[in-house]
């Protein structure tokens, strides 16, 4: 055997020998970038779950999280908003009959039971196959794909997003304006969008926008950033305002949850001390609303029961 053909074999362990090293580093390397992946989201288990939220874990990956449901919540506590429960409930009856229904726009003043109807409707109708899904308004874009997780599922569903604002330059709402009505695929008729939110029109309305409006032959013709933030509220066919409530509504709240509350403790009869201070709370807060008129009956309570006199 001569010098050359020692050389090149010399060469070829070499390289086997580097190529070995190389795939056993990456297989290293491999392994621990694997185990520093999250785990896989466990499916969803629709029988047994009434609601989920769509979250993203470390490796932003968004998936479904199964919650436990809060259904202490009923249409007959909700008190002062008869009428908007009334044709909220109307639309629910088409959507779970597999009938075509309005997404929901359920907007006012704070703590006058949007969010609480929501509530109240998976308390009534879960049994009737109603689920909720709920989106943060930073994974709105996620929206087609948290459809695609659950349109093929047996159930009814509510793609529901609480306390949905825009501030002006904001643009995640561009994901809810495709599921509503902007695109040529069809989501499904068992999914439904319901928001709620402290304005009509969803997105900030600063005055500079007003003055892109033009007069046309005697009409008035909207600016381009009007006109887009009208199309988005556009798309909910049915609107419910919540308006503050009365100081005769707001007391009988107070009643009702002094009574929900209070059932099971030693307490005093309502009384019209109680109500004053109840008012005095209210202005406080700023503001009359049934969440405001629970939280007055819980501090109440923890003073009636930390008073030396009970």
């Amino acid at each position: 055997m001569n010098v050359a053909t020692v050389t090149s074999k010399h060469k070829d362990f070499d390289q086997e020998t580097s190529m070995t090293n190389l795939r056993s580093t990456l297989l290293t390397l491999a392994n621990r970038l694997l185990d520093t992946l999250p785990a896989p989201a466990p499916e969803i288990q629709w029988q047994e779950t009434l609601c989920a939220r769509w979250v993203h874990d470390r490796a932003n990956m968004g998936h479904l999280r199964a919650l436990k449901p809060r259904l202490d919540q009923t249409f007959e506590g909700l008190i002062g908003v008869d009428q908007q429960a009334n044709q909220f409930k109307a639309n629910l009856e088409l959507f779970l009959k597999g009938l075509p229904a309005n997404a929901t726009l359920l907007w006012g003043a704070r703590g006058t039971g949007k969010s609480s109807m929501v509530r109240a409707a998976l308390s009534a109708y879960h049994d009737r196959g109603l689920r909720i899904v709920e989106v943060e308004k930073a994974h709105l874009g996620d929206l087609p794909a948290i459809v695609e997780h659950v349109r093929s599922q047996p159930f009814q569903f509510l793609i529901y997003c609480d306390d949905l604002t825009f501030e002006d330059g904001e643009r995640e709402y561009s994901g809810l304006k495709t599921v509503l009505d902007g695109t040529l695929e069809e989501f499904g008729s068992n999914i439904l969008v319901v928001c709620t939110s402290n304005r009509r029109h969803l997105v900030s309305e600063p005055m500079s926008d007003n003055q892109q409006a033009t007069v046309v032959h005697g009409e008035i013709h909207q600016g381009d950033a009007v006109e887009e933030r009208v199309s988005l509220s556009d798309r909910f066919g049915l609107w419910l305002s919540f308006y503050p409530y009365s100081q005769e509504v707001y007391i009988t709240i107070v009643k009702h949850w002094y009574h929900e509350l209070g059932q099971n403790l030693d307490l005093p009869e309502f009384s019209e001390t109680m109500a004053i201070e109840a008012n005095r709370f209210a202005i406080g807060r700023g503001g009359r609303g049934g969440r405001v008129a629970r939280q007055f009956v819980i501090d109440w309570m923890a003073k009636q029961l930390l008073s030396p006199s009970t």
